[in-house]
């Protein structure tokens, strides 16, 4: 199963959740784990709190360690090497459990796509694996 998502700026957090959620309820899985993943090199999937100020402070600090332009190799070709960098430091998956049929968060998570390198038209990967 496949999410699409639009980004409007070029490093943002979309929180997922719901989306995922729903695609977890119409699956036929009780019992089992979902991995939400995305096949971009310059994208994210991560969890944590959606609340503003954090996921601000998450932008900024990802800004400040691996800043734009910073003599990359990988910049000769497009300008973009910290995205990869911080899609690196990031990751591109995360595997949640399911139990009666859903989703097993903390009390403040939530699933973000972190686009690193937009605006873009992204996919997200959902899979859900497990008894139904």
């Amino acid at each position: 199963m496949a999410l699409d998502v639009n980004t409007v700026s070029r490093v943002e957090l979309l929180d997922i959740t719901t989306r995922v959620e729903e695609l977890v309820r119409d699956s036929s899985v009780q019992s089992g784990i979902c991995v939400v993943s995305t096949r971009h090199t310059t994208t994210s999937i991560i969890l944590n709190e959606n609340e503003p100020g954090l996921c601000s402070d998450i932008l900024n600090l990802l800004e400040r360690l691996i800043p734009p332009l910073a003599g990359y190799g990988h910049d000769r070709i497009d300008n973009n090497a910290d995205a990869h960098l911080k899609a690196v430091m990031l990751g591109s998956s995360e595997s949640i459990p399911v139990i009666d049929g859903k989703l097993v968060l903390g009390t403040w998570q939530r699933i973000f796509f972190a686009e690193l390198d937009g605006p873009r038209h992204r996919s997200v990967d959902v899979t859900v694996i497990g008894q139904e």
